[in-house]
């Protein structure tokens, strides 16, 4: 994923609304309850192994 793509939320975290639009920045703004937010990957975590 370069920098100019954005993550896309399926639902507002907040309130559970599926209207969101796109905003300046990366972020995101919900219609239903006129929050504003962003989402960022951060990684994959995977488990440690233990050799036994």
């Amino acid at each position: 994923m370069t920098s100019t793509e954005r993550a896309v939320p399926y639902y507002c975290p907040f309130c559970g609304d599926e209207d969101l639009r796109p905003e300046e920045g990366g972020g995101w703004l919900c219609a239903g309850c006129r929050r504003t937010f962003s989402v960022k990957f951060h990684g994959l975590s995977l488990p440690e192994v233990s050799r036994g």
